[in-house]
């Protein structure tokens, strides 16, 4: 009685009321009001393979309604055609030139694990600043943006190290070498170690010491053999070797498979989506998934095998809607839809040039637009990009002005109330203003299309106008077969061995000639050389205004170091182990998926 009568004279005082309220929460205080982010991103994902972007032959239910019930983008772009460098402008919302992603050779991308480049600590990616918002971040799936600097545990360029709380996947791609049966990227690459030239000096010695034409003793020749004996054994045991060293799964900082095993993989990996989404409704979350398919070596579920008439191709894409289709219940399951943001994209356009080694075409469909990833035509960097989020953006909207991925960097900051960093230049633009109709055009009137480090393409959207101009100061040596750009060397190459240079530039208006089919002259565009001096311009001020930083895909950032080579058990047991908890902890029904069948079926 005396505590109520206590209580209630307390109440009686406004000031003492007053008091009250300024302690207690109010809707807009951390962790309330403010939104979640579901970001997916699927690896080589042609624009022309789902059904929202014009499929007829391929059924994507789940991610088609995603499109129906948001907004559509028809002119998304990827800020490069390559992975490592499109998801590092993905994350940082910068180009990667400004990062150091963006290599001046050949290789564009990481192809070892015990690689000491990587995305550098000083980079801000919007996992670590909405991080220091409160919000519990995950990354699930593929990483590819380097892991150890000095040591095999450092993980200076970890998920962790970026902002991500929780990680759960691969630090490289899904490479060939990490399906049994598939080959491998080595030899599928020209850049490296040629056996047949190799072979040949070999035959070549012996025909000449043969035939008088030079004198050498045989304990020499002997000596030469093994020179060039050695380095191809060395070679050929490191192949052996690569999937081991090179395809693993880890959870957090841990190795929990190695080699990963490829099938069940998608589902392991959204059913931890699914317990991330679970265990963090009751605070504000940023989860990336960033799907290993349909990137080579191609894979499915068993369930998901024969069920497209594209092949293992379209099986793998099918399987990725299914995905798309079990975070949406879980979202809706946990009442989260309506302050949930939800993305999806792929990082660049399919690489056609796949083929697998059995001769079954790996690739996926860019529609009208020309080549592939790995290119900066516009089927190497025109990708899907659908955004969903009910109350807060319409439905069955359609936007074809220019956009780009790393727009997304900034439209996260500034809805999860965190600033712009001002220390910086952001490249990305803010995309609610677009998606919500408060404007109509989008705010990049100029994008820069980058082949690795060199400037390759300039994108002018000018204000005032429908036209949409994109000029090549160089394109690749392209010789199509089966529809494919660079097949002989089984990717485009930026080099000047493997472009051709055009002055003037190559000039098209994507407004009338989207598929890039013909190039504009002065006799077909009487202000040609307008134009074309103000995209020079531009692109002359844009690289003097690059700062140099440290390139982290140098030859000395590629290079595979020993002292950098996770391993889970040690090397004499080739790396290997399974303790990943995932592979017998399903949650998906075989019962219940085959029930939506006919949701896949044409």
């Amino acid at each position: 009685m005396i505590r109520s009568r206590s209580l209630t004279c307390r109440m009686k005082s406004p000031w003492i009321l007053l008091s009250l309220g300024l302690l207690l929460p109010t809707p807009s205080a951390e962790g309330v009001a403010k939104p979640n982010f579901v970001l997916m991103m699927v690896d080589d994902l042609g624009i022309g393979d789902l059904g929202c972007y014009g499929n007829t032959t391929l059924k994507t239910p789940h991610i088609d309604k995603l499109a129906q019930d948001g907004v559509k983008l028809t002119q998304h772009l990827a800020a490069s055609p390559l992975c490592t460098p499109s998801r590092a402008a993905f994350l940082t919302g910068r180009y990667p030139i400004r990062s150091g992603m963006a290599g001046h050779g050949r290789l564009g991308v990481y192809i070892i694990s015990a690689a000491s480049g990587g995305l550098r600590q000083q980079e801000l990616t919007f996992a670590r600043i909405l991080k220091e918002q409160g919000y519990s971040t995950a990354l699930i799936g593929k990483w590819h943006l380097g892991l150890n600097c000095e040591h095999s545990t450092d993980h200076c360029h970890h998920p962790k190290a970026h902002g991500f709380d929780h990680f759960y996947g691969i630090t490289m791609t899904n490479l060939r070498d990490c399906q049994p049966g598939h080959g491998s990227v080595l030899y599928n690459i020209r850049a490296h170690l040629p056996y047949g030239t190799l072979g040949a000096a070999l035959a070549t010695l012996f025909v000449l010491h043969a035939a008088g034409t030079i004198s050498i003793s045989w304990r020499r020749a002997l000596g030469l053999v093994a020179l060039l004996i050695v380095p191809l054994a060395a070679f050929g045991l490191f192949v052996l070797t690569f999937p081991s060293l090179n395809c693993f799964l880890m959870r957090g900082d841990e190795v929990v498979e190695q080699p990963y095993v490829s099938e069940n993989l998608t589902q392991r990996m959204t059913n931890e989506a699914v317990e991330f989404l679970e265990r963090s409704s009751d605070r504000p979350f940023l989860l990336f998934f960033s799907f290993l398919q349909v990137h080579t070596a191609l894979f499915a579920s068993p369930r998901f095998r024969s069920r497209s008439r594209h092949g293992l191709y379209g099986d793998a894409v099918i399987e990725v809607d299914w995905s798309v289709g079990q975070i949406m219940k879980t979202l809706e399951r946990l009442k989260l839809v309506e302050n949930t943001m939800v993305y999806l994209t792929s990082d660049q356009g399919p690489h056609l040039e796949e083929i697998s080694v059995h001769g079954e075409v790996h690739r996926g469909h860019n529609g009208i637009y020309k080549a592939g990833k790995s290119t900066n035509w516009e089927g190497g960097i025109r990708v899907p990009g659908i955004l969903h989020w009910p109350g807060q953006i319409p439905a069955g909207k359609v936007i074809d002005e220019p956009t780009s991925n790393m727009d997304l960097f900034p439209s996260v900051l500034k809805l999860a109330g965190a600033n712009i960093p001002s220390d910086r230049q952001i490249d990305g633009r803010d995309l609610m203003p677009l998606l919500q109709g408060r404007v109509e055009r989008s705010e990049h009137e100029f994008l820069f299309h980058y082949c690795n480090a060199h400037l390759n393409a300039v994108r002018w959207h000018p204000k005032n106008s429908t036209s949409v101009w994109k000029a090549f100061f160089f394109t690749p040596n392209f010789y199509p077969k089966n529809g494919t750009a660079c097949f002989h060397t089984h990717a485009c190459f930026c080099t000047e061995a493997y472009v051709t240079r055009h002055d003037p530039p190559l000039l098209y208006d994507l407004s009338r000639d989207p598929s890039e089919n013909s190039p504009l002259t002065p006799a077909t565009e009487p202000n040609f050389s307008s134009i074309v001096e103000v995209m020079v311009e531009v692109a002359r001020v844009h690289t003097q205004g690059i700062q140099p930083v440290v390139d982290q895909l140098s030859p000395g950032h590629l290079v595979w170091k020993p002292w950098l080579q996770p391993c889970c058990s040690s090397l004499s047991q080739l790396c290997q182990c399974e303790r990943d908890h995932q592979k017998g902890s399903l949650d998906f029904e075989v019962d219940e998926m085959d029930t939506r069948r006919k949701d896949y079926e044409i």
